[in-house]
């Protein structure tokens, strides 16, 4: 097996999943009322959730990891004899990750550092390390790797619900055409990550039932004759997300479909009520 280090952030979820291998995360800072928490570290999923539905005016923000700090997880990854390393990280269209683990290889000598952008958020993202483990475990190099996940990467598909657009627009997180925003605020848009790792607004509907059945009608007709992998992202609506599943599994009853929580400093930016749907198609 070749000795390959692998890094992900913490808007993976990988901190909720089990993973047979060595992975390094680096985390965001979640400020809270003025207190700061290490993301999974210092508070969960549903402990960041219930407090913001609990408090919804709130003064909530997010810091991404230090370039210091991801040198750091470099030179410890180096001092275990590494040698080659991946970093996995969410789209540089939703943080600033992607700069800074870039700017942090630069500051460890003798250690080649492969940043990746996945262009994706959540259970896409961790799909990836998965994946990259699989093929370390199988021998492949980093440019093996690598190509591959080009190609996962093209093949990612994710849809957002959100319950409200303040969060997103407050954080300069939802990217759209002049005037949008405006009429969104006032309606249940339907949102979509783009090929380029932009979250967009897709369609204007006037109510959540009305959002949710929509994208049921999409999911239903993309994935059709197609071979795939299913994820939905929840927040404080678990029990919207199994609901949505069972709808899927109607048509397609042998299809995996992984329900996953949303990290608390991507729910910073999404709000609560937010549902993520996303598929991969397999090659």
């Amino acid at each position: 097996m070749n000795k390959i280090g692998i890094v992900v952030c913490g808007n993976s979820g990988i901190d909720y999943m089990k993973v047979d291998y060595p992975v390094k995360v680096i985390r965001s800072t979640l400020n809270l009322a003025g207190k700061e928490y290490e993301d999974f570290v210092d508070i969960t999923a549903k402990e960041f959730y219930d407090t913001i539905v609990n408090n919804p005016d709130i003064d909530v923000s997010t810091s991404q990891t230090s370039t210091g700090k991801i040198a750091h997880v470099y030179e410890e990854l180096k001092a275990e004899g590494y040698k080659d390393v991946l970093v996995i990280v969410i789209s540089s269209k939703l943080s600033g990750t992607y700069q800074g683990a870039v700017l942090a290889k630069e500051m460890v000598e003798n250690l080649n550092v492969y940043v990746f952008d996945s262009r994706t958020v959540s259970y896409g993202e961790a799909y990836m390390v998965l994946k990259a483990v699989e093929m370390i475990k199988d021998n492949k190099t980093v440019v093996d790797i690598i190509d591959y996940l080009e190609r996962i990467r093209d093949h990612i598909k994710i849809y957002v619900l959100v319950d409200t657009l303040k969060y997103l627009v407050k954080n300069g997180r939802l990217s759209a055409a002049n005037g949008f925003i405006g009429t969104l605020l006032k309606i249940k848009p339907l949102l979509h990550i783009q090929s380029d790792g932009a979250l967009v607004p897709l369609e204007k509907i006037r109510t959540t039932n009305k959002a949710q059945s929509r994208l049921l009608e999409i999911i239903n007709d993309e994935i059709r004759d197609k071979s795939v992998i299913m994820f939905i992202v929840y927040t404080n609506n678990l029990d919207k997300a199994e609901a949505f599943k069972n709808h899927i599994l109607v048509n397609y009853p042998d299809l995996e479909i992984n329900l996953v929580p949303l990290t608390p400093v991507v729910g910073a930016h999404a709000g609560p009520g937010t549902l993520g749907v996303g598929y991969i198609t397999l090659s």
